[in-house]
């Protein structure tokens, strides 16, 4: 038993073709089948879609008016069949994921059970490291970085951005003062990090490398 669906493919490869034979070679069926499918389309329907002479095939009136529909169908249908596609192919596997040591436990933790309930058959490696590691040789998958990224080739979006406060405790401000202008801050006692170096550099004024 023919699908009308199948039918209907036929048919708009005889109109969108110029007629049977060039269709049936792109479809690489026989004439015959072709001719068949339009119709028994023709029959259901009881209407003549094509007009046939022998050198040419034409839409009738009323086979415009129902191709027109039968393209705004198929489409819909094959969206209906990715969709169901992709939602029967369910992540698997291990997924690799590092980050700095305060954005794993403040930002991806909160959200590992919701994850792990979303994607169960995922099993979700977390590292947390506060120096560059090799992605590769780790065998990361997913890396979450802050500030510029060296050139690479590896793939790289932006996620957001965390602006950044130069802070002092109360105590300390009593007894040093305030800084008025980004140059007094080359006075007083700063705290920064031994590595990356990048994140000595403070964008305040010219610059200020700590």
């Amino acid at each position: 038993m023919k699908s009308r669906s199948e039918d209907l493919v036929f048919l708009l490869a005889v109109v969108d073709s110029g007629g049977f034979s060039a269709a049936a070679e792109h479809l690489e069926i026989s004439v015959t089948k072709v001719s068949r499918a339009v119709s028994r389309l023709e029959k259901s329907l009881d209407a003549t879609l094509l007009n046939r002479t022998t050198r040419q095939v034409n839409l009738t009136e009323e086979g415009q008016a129902f191709i027109a529909q039968v393209r705004a169908g198929l489409s819909t249908l094959e969206e209906a069949e990715e969709a169901l596609a992709v939602r029967r192919q369910k992540p698997a596997g291990r997924l690799r994921v590092d980050a700095a040591n305060p954005f794993v436990l403040h930002q991806i933790v909160p959200h590992v059970k919701a994850f792990r309930e979303a994607y169960p058959e995922i099993e979700l490696e977390l590292t947390a490291s506060d120096r560059m590691v090799d992605l590769l040789e780790k065998r990361i998958d997913v890396a979450i970085r802050i500030g510029p990224l060296e050139d690479s080739t590896l793939h790289a979006r932006p996620m957001g951005r965390s602006p950044l406060s130069i802070v002092g405790s109360p105590d300390y401000l009593r007894e040093q003062g305030l800084c008025q202008t980004p140059d007094d801050l080359a006075k007083h006692t700063l705290i920064g990090f031994t590595a990356p170096e990048t994140l000595n550099l403070w964008h305040v004024g010219d610059g200020l490398q700590i």
